[in-house]
């Protein structure tokens, strides 16, 4: 079947269900070092103001805003209501004071004050034209400022020796990706992203997960949680049926045969890409 034609009114594919924001937050405590890897690199620190562009449940919001301290701030947009009032409630929960969350499209948002970094987590794969909204987001951002993403590729997938359920589910999702217009694999795609926005050359980091036996087994439930998610948009898109998939035992598959098969997995990769606004 050939790829649906990329749509700009498609919405997240993923979807913003009480399931996919409790993925999202179990999701970002195995970015979270990555994450903050990235931005201390990149140059996030005290004192900053800060926007965080799609929020979701507010994670990266909330690491940046550790970043910044009580001096420096942070924004955080989301175009969905849903995820904005849960991150709202997060914060208050987790008596956090300089974070706010607004709903809208921030590339398109006015704000009171320009901010000294722009960051994001898997956001520009999802944009029909991640360029337009880098060149959006950089007038957000004052001279010298920085513009800071953290985004997946999932090009160097594979087990060895090999795991095929493992490598079946792997390509399931990113053929479901394909086939939606929202690919999830950004590295081939991010420097030129940045260069076609106007943007200065930037800095690129990679970072993939590598593992092996019972030590997989966060990695396959993370993997378990994506198929979850994913599973209306495979079914819809003629990807895999739920039968096919068998959600209700599928990690503990997917790890009975690594276990068995004594194999190494590669996961997905997080590429880091940031620059300065001139």
């Amino acid at each position: 079947m050939s790829k649906e034609p990329r749509d700009a009114n498609r919405p997240y594919l993923l979807g913003h269900s009480d399931h996919e924001l409790n993925r999202l937050r179990a999701q970002a405590r195995l970015l979270e070092p990555v994450t903050r890897h990235f931005f201390r690199e990149a140059g996030i620190t005290s004192g900053m103001r800060v926007l965080d562009v799609g929020s979701g449940a507010g994670e990266v919001a909330f690491l940046a805003a550790e970043f910044v301290g009580k001096s420096g701030t942070v924004v955080g947009a989301d175009r969905s209501p849903t995820a904005v009032a849960v991150a709202t409630q997060a914060a208050q929960e987790r008596g956090i004071d300089n974070v706010v969350f607004r709903q809208g499209d921030p590339a398109e948002m006015t704000f009171e004050q320009p901010f000294d970094a722009v960051v994001g987590r898997y956001v520009l794969p999802f944009q029909p034209d991640p360029s337009a909204m880098l060149r959006g987001l950089a007038q957000h951002v004052r001279p010298g400022g920085l513009l800071v993403f953290h985004e997946p590729d999932w090009t160097s997938v594979r087990s060895f020796p090999p795991a095929p359920l493992y490598d079946q589910v792997c390509r399931w999702l990113t053929e479901t990706t394909l086939r939606s217009g929202q690919s999830w694999n950004f590295l081939d795609k991010a420097y030129e992203a940045f260069i076609a926005a106007d943007l200065p050359a930037p800095t690129m980091r990679l970072h993939t997960y590598v593992g092996g036996g019972a030590n997989t087994e966060e990695w396959l439930l993370a993997v378990g949680d994506i198929m979850e998610s994913l599973l209306p948009a495979m079914e819809r898109l003629g990807v895999a049926t739920a039968e096919e998939v068998g959600l209700e035992t599928l990690c503990e598959r997917m790890l009975e045969e690594v276990m068995a098969n004594d194999s190494v997995l590669v996961g997905r990769s997080e590429v880091g890409v940031w620059t300065r606004v001139g």
